[in-house]
């Protein structure tokens, strides 16, 4: 049996660091067996069928491969079809009201305890708003990512230390959803 499977790659292709061509992506998850192997947008998503049911080992495996091809770490996190639908289903603010630059989603390797984001004021924020899911981080930035002050509020590196982070807009994980259907 196969796991239909989306590998987010954390920081690749951004201003021209870490450059990683999606068909050497392509290449290197058909070459770890890996099968159907498809990749959207520039911005490193993959989605793959594979026989293995070990998130993390197939995330491992891909850092590794990255590393030993480019000479570079990127962390990844891999996430299956079924769990990607959980999180769109999820979603506590209204996505099909609001435009995808307005909407992300932070994938997080591991649970994160809601203790850590305890510093943070909400109402400091607002119009700006987030919820903790399961791995997951939803961002509700009605002025788009660039312009957030919540989105660097979260973005700094001690309050997510030791857990993998990588974020997409909605209409990213929208595309995830209906490319992960079996």
């Amino acid at each position: 049996m196969t796991t239909t499977y989306a590998a987010l790659l954390r920081g690749i292709n951004v201003s021209g660091h870490k450059r990683v061509p999606m068909a050497d992506l392509r290449t290197l998850l058909s070459g770890l067996g890996h099968d159907d192997v498809v990749t959207h947008l520039q911005s490193g998503n993959a989605v793959f069928t594979s026989a293995s049911d070990d998130e993390d080992a197939v995330a491992r495996a891909l850092e590794q491969a990255i590393e030993d091809r480019f000479g570079f770490t990127v962390d990844c996190v891999v996430r299956d079809g079924g769990y990607l639908r959980a999180v769109a289903d999820a979603c506590p603010f209204p996505a099909d009201t609001l435009e995808g630059k307005q909407l992300h989603v932070t994938f997080f390797s591991a649970p994160v305890d809601p203790e850590r984001l305890a510093s943070l004021d909400p109402a400091g924020y607002l119009p700006e708003e987030f919820r903790l899911g399961d791995r997951a981080l939803y961002l509700y930035a009605p002025n788009g990512l660039g312009r957030s002050k919540l989105a660097e509020a979260l973005g700094r590196p001690a309050l997510f230390k030791g857990v993998t982070a990588t974020s997409r807009n909605w209409n990213t994980v929208v595309k995830l959803v209906e490319l992960t259907r079996d």
